[in-house]
């Protein structure tokens, strides 16, 4: 789960809250929780959404020849080391105060190198989208 900044996480929970309430107007589906509601209504949290959605730009910037906001793994130069392990891992940079903290592009990297390699290294945007749904709904059955 990405570290949101304390001044978005309330507006975060109201998002959520809204889509809670609906999901609990919907008829037959008392005595489950809100995930177990979502997966049945074939709606995803909106958590997930977002967590999906800062992937999906992590991939778009990645393959557009790199970006300065990330630093792979791999392309460091010296040795190579157990975070150069898998593909397209990114380092994670040090974060000093809140306000970098919650920037993007420390906040996503994390979540980037949990995918397995297989997600990271697709050969494009449609197929990174397609096996990383295909991976997340595997992972949730576990």
């Amino acid at each position: 789960m990405p570290a949101w900044s304390p001044w978005l996480k309330g507006d975060i929970d109201r998002l959520e809250s809204v889509q809670e309430k609906a999901v609990k107007m919907v008829a037959g589906l008392n005595g489950k929780t809100y995930g177990e509601k979502c997966a049945e209504l074939g709606l995803e949290t909106l958590e997930s959404r977002r967590r999906d959605q800062d992937m999906n730009l992590v991939y778009k910037l990645l393959g557009e020849g790199g970006s300065s906001m990330f630093t792979v793994a791999g392309a460091r130069e010296g040795a190579r080391t157990r975070q150069a392990a898998g593909q397209r891992t990114l380092i994670g940079q040090f974060a000093r105060t809140d306000l970098r903290k919650y920037s993007f592009s420390v906040r996503v990297v994390e979540g980037w190198n949990s995918l397995p390699d297989n997600v990271r290294v697709a050969p494009n945007q449609e197929s990174f989208k397609s096996r990383l749904k295909a991976w997340r709904k595997g992972q949730n059955k576990i």
